[in-house]
């Protein structure tokens, strides 16, 4: 049998697909396990990229939201700090309003030996500073959010923590510069308080008064004290310290003033000369030496003639070489007299008040023309009015 070209070459072409094919499905199930494990191992690869990322991106964010909460928690612990400071001196603020105005109404001025410190940090500008500044960091107690912009990118500009210690700082600053001005002031007005106190205590005691014996008894509802005991607090507050010293001092300045109040130091004739003082003198009608157990007024008849403290009333009327006279109890075994009156103006068991009248000047009883006879007497023994009169011009620089 005779194979023609064309025969030949179609069966060469079959018989080479035919290998090609075979060689090619041979290949396909030889290398198809291969192909996808390796598909399966890329994906895997990327699966394990994608949650490392998200795993980063969520560690992140932890990290974000950690840190708010953390500002957040710094920011409203500063802020109840202020507002404990805040409420302290609003406290302090009434205690020391009504001693303000205690030593106000006693004419208490602050002493040039303690400085006062400047007053700017009491005006309402810097009140309002500092109220602004702690409404700004309670503010930031509601808003801590970060500003960035994106996720995967740290937060841009000053930190919540940053701003609230730079406000935190000026308020705390501000506060202390307050607190600074009030204790300046307590103190500078403890020592004009104990300045004026100890300035009458002298003048009283130069006129010979034991001052406690002199001072004014307290009623039950005064004096009265009590409770349990307990031991001492281990920590003392400046700020309360200064209070109590001012108190004290206001106290005793108001004991001070209660007690000369009570006193003679008035003047009985005021504008009328002395003609005569206490001591020995001649006698004006036996013309010999003897005691003097007052002084003499000049004062025409007529003079009214005024109390020279509070006192009661225990003689009114006539009295051998005195005349007409008025004496008055002022306690603490003091006694005033004022003789030779032409007109006796109260009665026994009257009460008076300092300068209230109590006769009209004359020239009754042992006298040789109108004149006031005046005397002090302690414990019934006549001592120099001088004393008192002289005390009393000295006090009215220290009276209400």
């Amino acid at each position: 049998m005779t194979i023609r070209p064309w025969m030949a070459a179609v069966t060469f072409c079959f018989a080479g697909m035919f290998t090609v094919g075979y060689l090619a499905a041979t290949s396909y199930l030889v290398l198809r396990d291969d192909l996808i494990g390796a598909t399966m191992a890329r994906q895997a690869r990327m699966q394990h990229d994608y949650e490392d990322r998200i795993s980063s991106l969520r560690a992140q964010v932890d990290r974000v939201t950690s840190r708010q909460l953390l500002d957040q928690q710094v920011v409203e612990e500063k802020v109840e700090k202020l507002m404990q400071q805040q409420l302290a001196l609003s406290e302090r603020h009434g205690k020391l309003n009504a001693l303000l105005n205690r030593a106000e109404g006693s004419g208490v001025r602050a002493t040039e030996d303690v400085p006062l410190p400047d007053e700017k940090p009491l005006t309402d500008g810097r009140r309002a500073d500092a109220a602004g500044a702690i409404h700004a960091i309670m503010g930031m107690a509601g808003d801590t959010q970060p500003k960035t912009t994106q996720l995967a990118y740290a937060a841009i500009g000053e930190s919540v923590a940053d701003r609230s210690d730079r406000l935190f700082s000026k308020v705390t600053l501000s506060l202390k510069d307050l607190e600074h001005e009030q204790m300046g002031r307590i103190q500078s007005l403890t020592a004009g308080a104990s300045e004026t106190a100890d300035a009458i205590q002298t003048i009283l005691r130069r006129t010979g008064f034991d001052i406690a014996e002199a001072a004014p008894a307290e009623t039950d509802a005064e004096s009265g004290i009590g409770g349990p005991f307990v031991e001492p607090a281990s920590f003392t507050d400046p700020f309360e310290d200064s209070i109590n010293d001012l108190d004290s001092a206001l106290e005793r300045l108001d004991s001070a003033r209660r007690t000369a109040k009570m006193l003679p130091f008035g003047n009985p004739s005021p504008g009328s000369n002395i003609t005569s003082r206490f001591g020995n003198r001649t006698d004006p009608f036996f013309g010999r030496l003897a005691l003097h157990a007052g002084i003499d007024f000049r004062a025409s008849t007529g003079t009214e003639i005024r109390s020279t403290g509070a006192g009661t009333i225990t003689v009114a009327g006539r009295n051998g070489g005195y005349g007409n006279m008025v004496e008055i109890d002022h306690g603490n075994g003091l006694t005033t007299r004022y003789a030779h009156l032409s007109r006796v103006l109260v009665k026994v068991g009257d009460h008076v008040e300092a300068a209230d009248p109590v006769g009209l000047s004359g020239t009754t009883g042992r006298s040789t023309g109108p004149h006031l006879h005046y005397e002090v007497r302690r414990d019934g023994k006549a001592i120099d009015p001088m004393r008192f009169l002289t005390a009393g011009m000295k006090l009215t620089a220290y009276m209400d």
